[in-house]
């Protein structure tokens, strides 16, 4: 194993003027932009002027499933004012993606301050071959989603030592681990905290067209699986044939003595690993024996995976992503002796906890945006007219502007959340009108959302990747990488909006109680 690979020249290679530019204009407009929370509070003012100025006109468009024309509320009126401060703690409370995204990440807490995570992730890496670094790395790096952000500040930093000591460039193994943590951001093997986020915001969305539509928080779960296969080939190939290569005239002049190495797991460790991953063995085998018999109080008129009504099963996806997280992380943290006591699994819980304080205000005020937009009624006018103008376009055609769309937006807007609470209630209603079903239009969003989102410095943890670059080549800018990332970005962009549409056109599912079509 060599000490890195040799360059050829002295000097960074020089970045294009026109993507310093392109650089320059995304930063500044992101710039301009206010915080999301202030988003969704200009929203709610636009709502409510609004509705004052078309609730006087008179619409000929029925309600959907209804005889009686659109009638738009006026949000300023006193009663409706009311209203509003009457129930802003129950819209808040009663947002459905903030109970599962808190009950979620109480599980992962307690596992990654175990070091369970790391320790998977570092156990993984540990054992690949030289040929096979860079599709186990993307691997990892779509495994890591499961894990909150644990993929930009663990996965990321390591690929760079994982190549670097493989005698291979540096940045091409971040690179290519910042392309599957990112990039494939909704491409997992396994369900995660994001699934049942974005179900719920999907949920609340549906209710403006059909409050007795139910979506399914596993409605994706197909899809974003084989997409992984996908996200690693795409990424396997521009990193070997054109990342890598493009980089041996990339001088390493960083300070090497400073450059972090890669830890080998201790014995405890090892041990806290074999413990971790029997409890999770035994408890899926629970689930299973538990959920097999066809009267199993798991199932709902014989059905596991029923969403309408829901089976027990399903209603518990959240909690299970819970216990899937917090006994092994339990038993690893004991085990391994990173936990002393109950009070290490408890801190490991609050920790997650102390993360989600933006979170909380950026659910407040989404909460009530949604709300007002729903009672208004100017959701319902805005899917039934945007289905007029849309009904004579092929439905893929509609899907595939989604996807640009929101692949767009995602260069100003960073959060994943806040942008689906922002379009969800445009574009799911809109396409459900035109029969398109809310777990489609969901499933293209999230194929948008993800690939723009290591091309722009609006995404929080852009300015890391800069840095872990700066360890090896000093030179290195927020040029330097998005230039290195675009290729990613345009492969994903173009081969995953095909792979959809290609996927739906065989007739594969998206996942659990996941139609592509919707009938009232």
């Amino acid at each position: 194993m060599s000490n890195g690979p040799k360059s050829d020249s002295t000097s960074a290679t020089p970045q294009s003027g026109l993507v310093v530019r392109f650089l320059n204009a995304i930063e500044w407009a992101g710039n301009k932009l206010p915080d999301p929370a202030v988003l969704f509070i200009v929203g709610i003012i636009l709502v409510w002027v609004l509705s004052f100025w078309l609730s006087r006109i008179e619409f000929i468009e029925n309600m959907p499933g209804k005889d009686e024309p659109i009638k738009i509320n006026n949000m300023l009126e006193t009663t409706q004012l009311a209203k509003f401060l009457a129930g802003m703690v129950k819209e808040f409370v009663s947002f459905h993606p903030l109970g599962v995204v808190l009950v979620a990440l109480l599980g992962v807490g307690i596992a990654e301050h175990a070091g369970l995570i790391n320790g998977v992730l570092k156990l993984i890496l540990s054992f690949t071959p030289r040929l096979f670094l860079t599709p186990m790395l993307i691997f990892v790096a779509i495994i890591s989603h499961t894990a909150a952000d644990a993929g930009y500040v663990l996965v990321i930093p390591i690929g760079g030592v994982m190549f670097y000591a493989a005698g291979r460039h540096p940045l091409a193994g971040i690179a290519a681990a910042f392309a599957g943590v990112a990039g494939g951001f909704s491409a997992n093997f396994v369900p995660s905290g994001i699934d049942p986020l974005l179900a719920g915001i999907t949920q609340e969305s549906v209710k403006l067209v059909d409050a007795a539509r139910t979506v399914n928080p596993l409605c994706n779960w197909y899809f974003t699986a084989a997409s992984s296969v996908l996200i690693i080939i795409l990424g396997w190939l521009i990193t070997d044939f054109l990342i890598e290569p493009k980089l041996k005239s990339t001088a390493i002049d960083g300070d090497l003595d400073k450059i972090p190495k890669m830890t080998e797991l201790t014995s405890g460790d090892k041990m806290g690993l074999v413990a971790a991953f029997i409890v999770a063995l035994i408890g899926i085998a629970v689930v299973v024996v538990w959920a097999f018999p066809a009267d199993s109080a798991l199932r709902i008129n014989g059905s596991l995976t029923s969403s309408k009504p829901a089976s027990p099963l399903m209603d518990a996806i959240v909690p299970l992503i819970f216990f899937i997280f917090a006994i092994p992380g339990t038993v690893y943290g004991f085990v391994s002796c990173n936990f002393n006591s109950h009070r290490d699994v408890i801190k490991g819980m609050s920790k997650a906890m102390e993360s989600m304080g933006y979170y909380l205000v950026l659910v407040f005020f989404a909460a009530l945006f949604i709300g007002a937009f729903r009672d208004s009624n100017l959701g319902v006018l805005i899917a039934v007219k945007g289905a007029g103008y849309l009904e004579t376009l092929p439905g893929p055609v509609a899907i595939v502007g989604v996807i640009i769309f929101s692949a767009m937006v995602n260069l100003l807007i960073g959060s994943a959340s806040a942008k689906w609470a922002l379009l969800g209630p445009i574009f799911v209603p809109m396409l459900m009108l035109l029969g398109i079903s809310p777990e489609l239009t969901q499933a293209s969003y999230r194929v948008g959302d993800s690939t723009t989102n290591i091309i722009t410095p609006m995404m929080p943890y852009f300015p890391l990747v800069v840095v872990f670059c700066q360890r090896y080549v000093k030179s290195t800018g927020i040029g330097t990488v998005t230039s290195m990332m675009l290729p990613y970005s345009i492969a994903f962009l173009i081969c995953w909006t095909v792979f959809l549409l290609v996927y739906w056109k065989i007739g594969i599912p998206l996942g659990i109680e996941a139609p592509y079509t919707y009938t009232p």
